[in-house]
């Protein structure tokens, strides 16, 4: 198999030849070239093809954005990672480089020692980053009466929908936007969401989605009462949970162990929202990378709840829908842009299928 050819662009000469070097060692994957700014790496595009290009965010001549939108332009399936500091400047300016097609993001390390001291805690994601994205999957085609998968076997019919609970990883930012932006105003349950992003960038994600919606978005606190028509995301580094008490319905975040190499991770979730709503469960399967998910969507079946997925054309990456339905746990495989509706037609006024 042929190794996966990257471009390396970022203003920093440091940068530039320790990510080269920890990439270049990687089985699988070749640094073809590196540039300074985002002029010098449209030119070496054409000259060397990368299959994926790690991009800067903040560079002289031509920014990360700008060069961004020019690489869309010329070659709208280029798989881009951004690679960005860990604050809110670059926060912002990451989800809007998702908003404009990046494939995803990778945060650089925050040590004033620099890269060399801690080149480990960003290589393994790096890697693991770069080789899923080599893919170039064109965007599915809106569909205008798209017609979901037979749906799994139930022993009875489902319940009335309480809660509808979200988990995704790479790819989620822009799918939660397009999803979110879509949902009726009048949405008569909560939507809880779990989205693989360190801290900081969840927060601004919530006010992100606040902004396409008339729904209440936050970031998620312990102890805040859960309401219909609020939405809630996960913060990072943080497990989201509900629970139950005399009062109703609340949120529990916390720093139990990873799962799935995450925290937050969709399985606790959907397992929280099993134990709390039962049968009341509609759980959504977003793009992402692994299987964080499928455990949870397990338990939400076994519970009498609903599993709706995204289809593999219209992912990012697919693993994490995928995974849910080769298991045979998916009730509905949709597209994208179908989520919203199909969402709404299963939160009817008894909860079953119109």
């Amino acid at each position: 198999m042929n190794a996966i050819r990257v471009l390396v662009v970022d203003d920093a000469a440091v940068v530039r030849r320790q990510v080269s070097l920890l990439l270049g060692a990687a089985p699988g994957l070749e640094v073809v070239a590196t540039a300074p700014n985002g002029r010098i790496a449209l030119a070496k595009v054409e000259q060397f093809q990368p299959d994926v290009v790690l991009l800067d965010l903040e560079m002289p001549e031509l920014d990360g954005l700008e060069t961004l939108k020019l690489l869309r332009q010329r070659d709208p399936e280029l798989p881009v990672v951004m690679f960005s500091a860990l604050t809110e400047r670059a926060g912002v300016l990451t989800l809007e480089a998702l908003a404009l097609g990046a494939r995803d993001y990778v945060t650089k390390p925050t040590s004033v020692g620099g890269m060399n001291i801690t080149v480990e805690a960003v290589r393994d994601e790096l890697v693991r980053k770069l080789k899923a994205l080599n893919v170039r999957t064109p965007s599915a085609p809106p569909s205008p009466s798209p017609v979901p998968r037979e749906p799994v076997a139930r022993p009875r019919m489902p319940a009335r929908v309480e809660a509808i609970v979200i988990g995704a990883s790479t790819g989620g930012p822009g799918a939660l936007v397009r999803l979110v932006s879509a949902l009726p105003a009048d949405l008569p349950v909560p939507v809880l969401i779990v989205q693989h992003m360190p801290p900081l960038f969840t927060r601004l994600l919530a006010e992100r989605l606040q902004g396409v919606t008339p729904l209440t978005v936050r970031e998620a606190v312990t102890g805040a009462s859960v309401q219909a028509g609020e939405v809630w995301v996960a913060p990072g580094d943080f497990h989201l949970a509900v629970c139950r008490d005399a009062t109703g319905v609340r949120l529990l975040t916390h720093q139990g162990p990873a799962e799935n190499a995450c925290r937050p991770a969709v399985d606790l979730l959907f397992r929280s929202a099993a134990e709390v709503y039962g049968a009341g469960v509609l759980a959504v399967v977003l793009t992402g990378m692994g299987q964080d998910g499928l455990r949870g969507c397990r338990r939400v079946n076994e519970a009498g709840g609903q599993v709706v997925v995204q289809d593999q054309a219209s992912c990012v990456v697919g693993s994490m829908p995928g995974a849910v339905e080769q298991a045979g746990l998916a009730d509905a495989v949709m597209p994208l842009e179908a989520l919203a509706l199909e969402l709404a037609r299963r939160v009817d006024a008894r909860g079953r299928r119109t």
